[in-house]
């Protein structure tokens, strides 16, 4: 006899009910992932580049000799040059990030491009097999097919029998004449000699 009492309700999460979005207090800032990431492969291509060291050699220069040549009132950074290094250290600190998002990209791209290259190269080798099959199944049918060779062949044998069976129906002639008889249609056609005498 079933129970007709009331189930519990379960604190699980069914699979099929949506997920309640929870409003934020404070909004996270929104920014464009494919913008910062081609702004990062641009910056890491321009740090790989002979120009960007040439800009830093000559920043460095140009910090160095304005502390050491001026007067000690005018210096912003004395001889242990601890503010350049802060400087250098924060570039550094930002580029090597930038560098690695820059790698990340490309990786994917690179994983994109093999996958594709998996996929063209599947297709190709599926498409060599089936090319392999054809060319067997069409060398067998040519090898069942009579060549011009054959069909001479069987020409001449049957011309060749043909010979043969036309020489057996020919008539035999005839060996009921004398050898110095001679047949009657000889006889007509040859006329009366006439003695003139």
């Amino acid at each position: 006899m079933p129970r007709n009492t009331p189930r519990k309700e379960t604190a699980r999460v069914r699979l099929d009910t949506p997920k309640e979005q929870r409003r934020q207090l404070v909004r996270r800032p929104t920014y464009d992932p494919d913008a910062f990431g081609s702004f990062a492969e641009r910056f890491a291509r321009f740090m790989g580049t002979a120009k960007f060291l040439l800009y830093m050699t000559l920043f460095v220069a140009i910090w160095l000799g304005w502390n050491w040549a001026v007067p000690a009132d005018m210096q912003w950074d004395a001889y242990p040059f601890i503010f350049l290094t802060l400087m250098l250290s924060l570039q550094a600190s930002y580029a090597a990030p930038l560098i690695l998002l820059a790698q990340n990209r490309q990786e994917d791209r690179d994983r994109v491009v093999t996958e594709q290259d998996r996929q063209a190269n599947s297709r190709a080798h599926a498409d060599m097999e089936f090319l392999a099959r054809e060319m067997a199944s069409l060398r067998m049918a040519i090898g069942e097919v009579a060549t011009r060779d054959y069909v001479r062949s069987e020409l001449r044998q049957l011309m060749h029998e043909l010979e043969e069976r036309l020489q057996e129906d020919e008539p035999q002639p005839e060996h009921g004449h004398a050898a110095g008889d001679e047949p009657h249609a000889d006889r007509r056609s040859t006329p009366p000699s006439h003695d003139v005498r």
